[in-house]
């Protein structure tokens, strides 16, 4: 039987720290207002705890640092890749496997092969890189998050849900030949990380 462990304290040791710019309720409302309310055109030095991003927002384990540092950065027939590589087969059981550098570069090409003009693809609440993939290809994002959601003040343990009615209903009125895929934003920020 498996004993969680009982710890005041975090069970690693942080290796690197990154100083941060600590400013006021006063000074953030500012910078806010100069930024129209548009959080991409905040400056980084300007937020305390980024919370319009789960990418790169963590600590690295000293493991996770010296393997960047082994890494062989090849331009062709790494290690590094080919280690890659056999971990996700091993993983997934996929036999094509295509690196890329971030998730937004892979819903390009995700995208750019299972959509067209017109196709129409669900979520319980699309990122905005992913409607915008899916928009490039002129295909149509649409948000099917359920009814809680809408309503900030009413307590809901998975507020992040997919409305599965909403979702039955869509199919029947464009057609499932219109839908090449239905997504869940798992992560769901643009729907403020609410559980799903």
């Amino acid at each position: 039987m498996f004993e969680p462990m009982k710890t005041i304290i975090e069970p690693f040791r942080v290796k690197v720290i990154e100083p941060i710019m600590m400013t006021t309720g006063a000074e953030r409302e500012g910078y806010l207002r100069d930024a129209a309310y548009n959080l991409f055109l905040l400056k980084a030095e300007q937020v305390i705890i980024d919370l319009l991003t789960d990418s790169g927002t963590a600590a690295m384990s000293a493991a996770q640092w010296s393997a960047l540092i082994r890494g062989d950065e090849s331009y062709a027939g790494s290690a590094s890749f080919y280690r890659f590589e056999e971990t996700v087969r091993d993983i997934f059981g996929f036999k094509q496997v295509i690196p890329t550098h971030q998730g937004r570069a892979a819903e390009r090409i995700l995208f750019a092969t299972t959509c067209r003009h017109g196709s129409v693809v669900p979520n319980n609440t699309h990122f905005d890189t992913t409607r915008a993939n899916i928009e490039y290809v002129g295909a149509e994002a649409v948000d099917l998050p359920i009814p809680e959601f809408y309503t900030p003040a009413v307590y809901h343990p998975f507020k992040g849900n997919m409305d599965t009615r909403a979702l039955l209903d869509l199919i029947e009125r464009v057609g499932a030949d219109q839908i090449p895929l239905v997504m869940l934003t798992v992560t769901n920020n643009s729907g403020g990380g609410q559980p799903v």
